[in-house]
């Protein structure tokens, strides 16, 4: 693994890369210069965790293409296994366009980097971009954590993002493949993915979801209001009024959205009850201990 202290730049190495090639341009490696290559000449990255391409996206992007070619020019790096051949690392969408724009070739910077770079930066510009779906999103933390140890804490610092929000992403993939799928697809939302993860049956409220277009609010009350066998009524215990299950729900919605983690609130009788806050790894439980720690003061 690269010096940890390298790391933190990753993110302007990037953005040399594919912006200006400046002088900056050297922080991620050495770059050969622009030059033209025949699209024939370029293979995908099969390490992108981009996999679907939406049809109108590329006809737009062909479209604009036609007009005023590829502005940005696409980041490769050579492939010594095929002399003349280069493996794209950034820029996947623009040449699958440029093909359909009918272009023969694009502007292309090469650079010398290694397989897990080539995957930082594959993540890198289309999370930045927000061009990734959260499956994908969380699919290629995944790879990038299971491949080349990352943990949690160094890739956050290198994307910039919480680390609750790569947490909650990488929870996805606890989800069934369908509900995966979906998500996908863009038949339901990662909002609603979120949510679906703490119901009992999450596949049918996913359908649900798809045919009745519930809301990701909706689907959060349908998993605050399920209640575990251990907690159904039993003879003596008091059952909850409507205000106070909406009360209740609204509270754990609220700790749930201020955590990051699911969270469900059970009253036993009046004024007594108990709070339970799901995590779903290790990182995720040190994170709460330390936000608990800093409330604490």
């Amino acid at each position: 693994m690269a010096d940890d202290s390298a790391r933190p730049r990753l993110g302007r190495g990037l953005a040399a890369l594919i912006g200006d090639f400046g002088q900056d341009g050297a922080e991620a490696g050495r770059a050969e210069g622009q030059r033209k290559v025949a699209v024939e000449f370029l293979r995908p990255n099969p390490r992108n965790p981009r996999r679907r391409f939406q049809e109108s996206d590329l006809e737009e992007l062909a479209a604009s293409i036609r007009t005023r070619g590829v502005i940005q020019p696409i980041v490769v790096r050579a492939l010594s296994s095929v002399p003349g051949t280069y493996e794209i690392v950034a820029g996947e969408r623009r040449w699958r366009a440029a093909q359909r724009a009918g272009l023969t070739e694009v502007p292309v910077v090469a650079v010398e980097i290694d397989d897990r770079t080539s995957l930082e930066y594959a993540i890198l510009e289309n999370v930045q971009r927000t061009d990734l779906n959260a499956i994908e999103e969380a699919a290629g933390y995944e790879r990038l954590m299971s491949e080349f140890s990352y943990s949690q804490r160094e890739l956050a610092d290198i994307l910039g993002k919480s680390r609750s929000h790569l947490a909650n992403t990488l929870r996805l993939l606890q989800l069934a493949p369908a509900i995966q799928d979906r998500v996908t697809a863009g038949e339901i939302t990662a909002g609603h993915a979120r949510a679906l993860l703490g119901l009992r049956d999450p596949e049918a409220v996913a359908r649900r979801i798809v045919a009745e277009g519930l809301s990701v609010r909706e689907v959060e009350a349908l998993a605050s209001a399920e209640v575990p066998e251990s907690d159904e009524p039993r003879p003596g215990r008091p059952r909850r009024s409507p205000e106070t299950s909406a009360a209740l729900r609204s509270l754990e919605q609220s700790l749930t959205r201020a955590l990051g983690l699911g969270v469900v609130v059970r009253a036993r009788s009046e004024g007594v009850g108990e709070i339970r806050i799901r995590y779903g790894s290790p990182e995720e439980l040190e994170a709460l201990r330390r936000r608990l720690d800093a409330a604490g003061g």
